[in-house]
């Protein structure tokens, strides 16, 4: 069971249904006003919509950097520390590299919130860094009305070794790590009707750790983690950037246990109104798919899994391997395909 809090600390976060993000539809306008970084040394930047960037060192070593932070989406302030550090690894792991160092970014209402919860929020953070290998070498505060917590992250990875966004092959099959509906059983929470969330804050405190280095061991062409933007999102990032087309079979996508059931009930978090605002013209839904199972592929998710593209002789290793390191939801969810650019078919599927 979860730790309750003496203080609720959703109350000091408006979106605590996930956490919450610039749209990315107000995100890509704002972007495309830049231009991209035209420096050779680095290896992946903006353009691929990448969860992290790629620095070129040498021969063997590249670094990868990331930053991550948001208001709390649960009471506990442990768990919250907990879930944030993994939300920013998750980066790192998504590239296939490792975290080295981190460095803590802290918002914190200290008029109004004991320093006891600040302490708790980092010791959170911390254990998850350390559990990830990596450490924690400072960081930067702010006092600020809303706490937010989160960390910037170093890691390193071989040139050679970058798993990126844009390499999904036509004829991949999709490979998902965790269940979704993180968002939609925060959202049931905070309004009172799910008292236990326990599978939901497990699956977000829990590091893409081994789900990464099972993936560079088997090898994919392409992968993301599943977060702000939902599954939809960040496939469909992927396939902008490796020029293919998807479809998914939303029968064998795994859930939450009672996502299901509470967004049948409407609870669905604002980040998934936009998110379905941002993608549902390039997402082509079978008529049987109901719209609370759309609404869950919209749905935001915090600290998710990872989304790996690997071919279809690898993709029964792939899952075995998953399996093997404790990873028992991973699954096939759907497959690469290479016409219309961009464009996700969702059918029924298997299940």
């Amino acid at each position: 069971m979860v730790k309750k809090s003496l203080v609720k600390l959703t109350e000091f976060s408006p979106h605590c249904g996930c956490a919450a993000k610039v749209g990315a539809a107000s995100l890509h306008e704002v972007m495309k006003k830049f231009p991209a970084c035209a420096d050779p040394r680095l290896l992946v930047g903006t353009e691929t919509f990448d969860d992290a960037a790629v620095y070129w060192i040498d021969k063997d070593t590249a670094i990868v950097q990331t930053v991550d932070f948001f208001p709390p989406i649960v009471d506990d302030p442990y768990l919250y520390g907990q879930i944030a550090a993994c939300n920013a690894l998750s980066d790192v792991y998504a590239m296939g590299g490792k975290p080295l160092t981190c460095l803590a970014i802290v918002c914190f209402p200290v008029k109004k919130l004991s320093l006891e919860i600040l302490k708790t929020i980092l010791q959170g953070g911390l254990d998850k860094v350390h559990e990830a290998g990596a450490l924690i070498v400072g960081g930067h505060t702010i006092e600020d009305e809303q706490p937010k917590y989160g960390l910037a992250v170093t890691g390193i990875i071989h040139p050679d070794r970058i798993i990126t966004n844009a390499r999904a092959q036509e004829g991949d099959l999709l490979v998902l790590t965790k269940p979704l509906g993180t968002g939609i059983m925060v959202t049931a929470a905070k309004a009172g009707l799910a008292r236990d969330i326990s599978e939901a804050i497990d699956s977000m405190r829990s590091l893409n750790k081994a789900a990464a280095e099972v993936m560079q061991e088997v090898g994919v062409h392409a992968a993301t983690d599943v977060t702000g933007f939902s599954l939809l999102g960040h496939l469909h990032q992927m396939l902008l950037a490796s020029k293919k087309s998807a479809e998914l079979w939303v029968g064998d996508i795994p859930f939450l246990s009672r996502a299901e059931e509470f967004a049948q009930l409407g609870l669905i978090p604002e980040g998934a109104h936009r998110n379905r605002a941002w993608l549902r013209p390039q997402c082509d839904f079978a008529e049987d798919i109901p719209i609370y199972k759309q609404d869950i592929l919209f749905d935001p998710q915090t600290s998710g899994g990872l989304l790996a593209a690997v071919s279809e002789k690898k993709a029964e290793n792939l899952v075995a391997r998953l399996h093997d390191a404790g990873i028992t939801p991973a699954c096939v969810i759907g497959k690469i395909n290479k016409e219309k650019l961009g464009r996700i078919t969702i059918t029924r599927g298997e299940g």
